[in-house]
């Protein structure tokens, strides 16, 4: 004997059930078989509103009926040949007639207890049931049909009854020898009580019911047909590439049911288990896949961990207080007065002091539990000795598991890291003593998040994805896009990383795109994308919470710059082409830093200073591995450096410049280069990465402009320069009076910096510097007469481009 049982989306319309029935009709030409039944698809929930309607006082309840009349009767006349259709149609007008006599009952008292409300939802697995049989006798496999109500007997307890197995069993075994035959078609769900009063067995009891079926017949197995293709490592709704699972145990298979696992009801496993039953899950829609089978001993594989799962809608409930200390009985009576309302406990947490005690149980039993506990507590709440319980909702809980967990060190410390390092916030752990699960409660907002995270910790070992948000379309942005283009293919293959780029933005407008934007033609797309700001764009990225989140600001605006803080709250990394943020005030700076600690996220700004040149990295290196920065001296503008090397006086100083910012080399604003107000930013950044407290205010810049170039518009500033030509030639004549070269050279020494321009000479490491290098000098405890120094293009759209790369390739 085998049972397989059928769920509401494998029997939804006539389409569905002829796949069903053709499954059927082979698998009875092995052995003999039980069929268990859903309801056609949708209809409980109908069933619900239904009754809903009536007790509420409005009629509309019977259009509905007569809409699950058609549904039912379009099945019949879909299945069945003409000649042979009478017989069921009749029988299914008259029990549709029957529902509709209750539900006129229950609009006239205007109530709808639990027990007429199990005698209401039992007729969708009554009519599906019915309706498949006559379709199994036109394969001439002699259906017997019966009433599971007439066969599992339960308690009272409406809604969720709990079987009388003994009871039960000895009915289905008379049931059977009474009417030999090699199929039966019974109902799922259903069972009634000693009286013969209809009860149910929960939702998703179909699978139960096969259980018992495939218990009390010593079934060689029980088959679970559904619309997936076995069990898998997540919630495919969730995770975008989760694995099949081949085979589990039954303990993994509970644990992952009881923590929100929809393929198989969580009762199901107990009755099977005790005879060493195997349960397939098994697809209907492919019926040749091998799906997942549950076994005693699951077959040992690579993964540690053998699924993720989740419970949505759950309250924490605390109880604490100083006079719980040494008392015993306090978690007795706790657990008694949830049990006295029938609240089911999910999750159980005590801290070690006994100080508190926190359990998970269903957001809808909060205020009953609340109201009961502290009713319960009265005397000790009154007298101080406990505080009145709180409620936190809004909640979930998310659970990995696997049976060979407790052989491993270092799960719960994987699980927790990968939680951590995204910004999740754990608020109640709970790991049971077989060390099959390890469960942690977290916000409902963070659920996808989570288990993506865990998914790809656990199972995605191939590669790691990193979402990037990329803010800035300009130069600097388009060449960065570019760069990841280029290079996608070659980091998935030599570093296991999948960057996926999922917004970019420009001051107008977002492209915003969870599967990744295609970078062939992201231009075309931002330009008929929505108009938003940096502000709406930050908004999107903290509603998508996507794990390994980048933000990326490639601008050299203030408005984006103010955001960062925002994001690294949310633990979204931060990586600066920007240097305006670590360049305002040092409070500011430092906050961000902090920020970046306290939420376990990143903030790195390598092209802050220096483009792509490794500057502030080597520095930190040199901080962390213990050495002091006792001087620096640098040439950091690549522009001004551009500029002084192609000045020789047969060119107006002017078109040297209006060239360097014609190539990308200056800065949106040139008088910010050529002022230094650039150079005074970057030896700042240096200064504080060096462990310097200092402002810009603090900063002495011996200008080389005059004042007046400083007046009016980016074109009021190009024409002074050409009426102040005499003056750059007297710079220029000066420095070639005294064989040497002109360099505009920032440097931090004894707690205070200072940018100018020098004339050079030749025995200096500044001299030959050329076209639009940058050079550093280190001076440290470690190299304090011959300095760490570091040399190479200093700007340019393309090498800053790839620094900002490469502190993406850091975050990961």
């Amino acid at each position: 004997m085998q049972v397989l049982k059928f769920g509401g989306s494998s029997v939804a319309n006539a389409v569905n059930i002829g796949k069903v029935t053709a499954i059927v009709a082979k698998a009875v030409q092995k052995e003999p078989v039980i069929l268990v039944v859903s309801a056609l698809g949708g209809v409980t929930d109908q069933l619900i509103a239904i009754g809903a309607k009536a007790a509420g006082g409005d009629e509309s309840y019977k259009e509905q009926i007569k809409e699950l009349e058609v549904k039912h009767l379009e099945a019949v006349r879909g299945l069945l040949p003409v000649q042979n259709q009478s017989a069921t149609l009749s029988w299914v007008k008259q029990q549709l007639n029957e529902l509709e006599r209750i539900c006129d009952g229950i609009f006239l008292l205007g109530e709808l207890s639990a027990r007429i409300q199990d005698r209401l939802v039992s007729y969708g697995e009554l009519l599906s049931s019915y309706i498949i049989t006559a379709a199994l006798k036109e394969l001439n496999t002699n259906p017997v049909w019966t009433d599971s109500r007439e066969l599992i007997i339960t308690n009272d307890f409406y809604g969720n009854a709990s079987v009388q197995f003994e009871m039960t069993n000895q009915r289905i075994l008379s049931f059977l020898q009474s009417n030999s035959s090699s199929l039966y078609v019974a109902p799922g769900f259903i069972a009634a009580n000693e009286k013969g009063y209809t009860t149910t067995l929960g939702r998703g009891g179909s699978d139960y019911t096969g259980a018992i079926f495939a218990a009390a017949t010593d079934a060689t197995a029980l088959e679970i047909w559904t619309d997936v293709t076995g069990m898998m490592t997540a919630d495919p709704r969730l995770v975008l590439n989760p694995r099949p699972i081949e085979a589990i145990s039954y303990e993994e298979a509970m644990e992952l049911s009881h923590f929100g696992a929809k393929i198989i009801y969580p009762p199901t496993i107990q009755p099977v288990m005790k005879k060493n039953i195997p349960v397939w899950v098994k697809n209907t829609f492919e019926p040749e896949a091998a799906g997942t089978v549950i076994q005693q001993h699951a077959v040992a594989n690579s993964d540690v961990v053998r699924g993720i799962s989740s419970i949505n809608r759950i309250a924490l409930l605390s109880l604490e207080g100083s006079g719980m200390i040494g008392i015993p009985g306090f978690s007795k009576r706790l657990f008694e007065v949830l049990a006295l309302n029938r609240i089911n406990v999910i999750l159980i947490t005590q801290s070690s002091s006994e100080y508190s005690i926190c359990v998970a149980i269903n957001e809808a039993d909060a205020n009953t539990a609340q109201r009961a506990i502290d009713a319960f507590f009265a005397y000790e709440i009154e007298n101080g000795k406990v505080n009145p319980v709180s409620v936190e909702t809004g909640l979930s809980i998310v659970a990995v598991v696997g049976e060979q967990m407790k052989s491993l060190p270092g799960i719960s410390g994987r699980m927790f890291g990968g939680l951590g390092r995204n910004g999740i916030n754990v608020r109640a752990i709970a790991q049971g003593s077989s060390e099959k699960n390890i469960s942690a409660v977290i916000a409902a907002t963070d659920v996808k998040k989570a288990i993506n995270v865990l998914h790809e910790d656990f199972f995605e070992t191939t590669y790691k994805q990193l979402n990037v948000f990329v803010a800035g379309a300009g130069n600097v942005g388009g060449k960065l896009l570019g760069q990841l283009n280029q290079q996608l293919q070659y980091l998935k293959d030599h570093m296991r990383l999948q960057i996926q780029v999922v917004g970019i933005a420009n001051s107008r407008r977002a492209i915003l795109d969870d599967a990744g934007i295609d970078l062939n033609n992201w231009r075309s797309v931002l330009e008929e994308s929505p108009e938003t700001d940096i502000h709406g764009f930050v908004t999107a990225i903290i509603e998508k919470n996507l794990r390994n989140s980048v933000f990326v600001d490639v601008t050299a605006n203030e408005v984006v710059a103010s955001v960062y803080g925002t994001l690294l709250a949310k633990s979204v990394a931060v990586v600066a082409c920007n240097k305006i943020a670590c360049s305002s005030t040092y409070e500011n700076y430092k906050k961000l830093k902090h920020l970046a600690r306290t939420y376990n996220t990143r903030f790195l700004f390598e092209t802050n200073v220096g483009a792509g040149l490794p500057i502030i990295g080597t520095l930190n290196d040199l901080m962390r591995s213990g050495d002091k920065i006792t001087r620096i001296q640098a040439v950091l503008s690549g522009t001004l450096n551009f500029v002084f090397n192609h000045y020789n006086g047969t060119i107006p100083f002017a078109q040297v410049v209006k060239r360097a910012q014609d190539e990308g080399y200056t800065e949106p604003d040139p008088r910010l280069d050529l002022g230094g107000t650039d150079v005074m930013r970057k030896i700042m950044i240096l200064a504080r990465e060096a462990g310097e407290m200092m402002e810009m205010d603090q900063i002495t810049n011996e200008a080389f402009l005059p004042a007046s170039c400083f007046e009016g518009t980016v074109a009021d500033f190009y024409a002074e320069m050409e009426r102040q030509e005499p003056h750059f030639q007297q710079l220029l004549a000066s420095a070639k009076a005294n064989h040497a070269k002109l360099k505009f050279v920032a440097e931090y020494y004894n707690g205070s910096a200072k940018v100018g321009l020098q004339e050079i000479p030749a025995h200096s490491d500044f001299y030959h510097l050329y076209g639009k290098d940058n050079l550093v000098l280190f001076y440290t405890e470690r190299y304090p007469e011959q300095p760490l120094v570091i040399k190479g293009a200093g700007a340019g759209a393309e090498v800053t481009a790839s620094g900002v790369f490469a502190d993406i390739i850091r975050i990961a």
